[in-house]
């Protein structure tokens, strides 16, 4: 915590203003679309229902289709199953570890061919990284589909000195308790269209209609934030340049320390774009070192430190076992490769130096055993 929450959470409290309304999400609304640059925002229970709105906002339905990407964590595609629609993954490339234009290319080739083209296209944002936005923009904007921008993990990231989340129709964020900044559960649907926020909104609250008594005309969802949570988020906002400074720095120190180790590889910054760093991860590779990233994994365990693999390619996932799949490239699939031999470091923004030097002391030892 910042120590700024308190001064929000107190005014909630004194005002009597508890439940999902209130000036604490006015605000922060209008802070967080002020921070990065668009017209409005909605404070949402969580980043995985601002996905799944914006699905909903697309028209997207039973027997639709949906790119997204592999490498990410199963909520990216969750909404796609709540729709009712098929999701259908898309590799990474293998200098950002995200979306890969040559991949989604591809996709976009055979199902042309079959005469179905995807209802939008949910490209993640990396363990701080944007994608290469421009490149995916083309292609999708060539075939008339939308974008969803998931920069749940790359808030104060930056692409070609523009935000993060803020290149495709709608963007999220995501406020759960291990992000760059927190309101220990919540998300933020982003977007230029405030015709369609306003919907959200209307959608977020159990559409209920404008009357004295509560009529529904449109099925709805429980998923505002309260405005205690909000205030939260305000009090981490004013610290977040502070934050991604901070990860910056812990991915710094990490890559001085453990870079010239044979086989350590760390996930590179995109010429691009500026990277919050939110999680400092890196491969192995096994054609220069024979220590695996389970060993560092069990070693780091063995110390009490968590460190964890990249995460699961969505496709290697056993919910999605009959979903196709768009490698790379024939070669083979770069994300396979990274769940193979990729580590993700603790990261945390109040690391001490001191802390950090018992992962790197950790690390170096199972590298000098081998």
């Amino acid at each position: 915590m910042s120590g700024f929450e308190q001064d929000y959470i107190k005014e909630a409290f004194d005002t009597n203003w508890i439940a999902p309304i209130g000036k604490n999400i006015d605000y922060f609304e209008q802070e967080i679309s002020q921070f990065v640059g668009t017209s409005g925002a909605v404070a949402l229970s969580s980043g995985t229902a601002a996905i799944h709105l914006a699905l909903k906002l697309l028209n997207v339905g039973r027997g639709d289709l949906v790119f997204c990407s592999s490498l990410t964590f199963v909520a990216s595609a969750n909404p796609i199953l709540y729709q009712g629609a098929e999701p259908v993954f898309i590799d990474s490339e293998p200098i950002t570890w995200n979306l890969s234009p040559q991949a989604l290319e591809q996709a976009f080739h055979y199902f042309e061919k079959e005469g179905k083209l995807p209802k939008a296209v949910i490209v993640v944002n990396l363990y701080g990284q944007s994608a290469d936005m421009s490149k995916i923009l083309d292609i999708c904007n060539h075939y008339n589909v939308p974008v969803i921008e998931d920069a749940a993990e790359s808030l104060g990231a930056t692409y070609k000195g523009k935000a993060s989340g803020t290149f495709g129709k709608y963007g999220i964020y995501s406020f759960n308790g291990n992000k760059i900044i927190t309101t220990s559960g919540g998300g933020m649907l982003v977007s230029e269209d405030l015709e369609a926020l306003e919907r959200v909104r209307y959608w977020a609250t159990q559409a209920r209609d404008p009357a004295r008594y509560y009529q529904h005309s449109r099925i709805g969802f429980n998923y505002r934030l309260s405005n205690v949570l909000a205030g939260i988020g305000r009090g981490q906002l004013r610290v977040i340049n502070e934050r991604v400074n901070a990860r910056r720095n812990v991915f710094d120190i990490y890559n001085n320390e453990l870079s010239s180790l044979d086989g350590i590889e760390f996930m590179s910054e995109a010429a691009f774009g500026r990277s919050s760093r939110w999680l400092t991860a890196l491969t192995i590779n096994p054609k220069k070192t024979s220590v695996k990233a389970e060993q560092v994994l069990d070693a780091l365990e063995s110390e009490n430190i968590e460190g964890r693999p990249v995460w699961k390619p969505l496709h290697l996932q056993p919910l999605f076992k009959k979903n196709l799949y768009f490698p790379h490239s024939p070669e083979g699939s770069v994300s396979d490769q990274l769940f193979q031999s990729g580590i993700c470091l603790p990261s945390g923004s109040n690391l001490t130096v001191e802390e950090i030097s018992r992962v790197v002391d950790c690390i170096k030892e199972v590298f000098h055993e081998c």
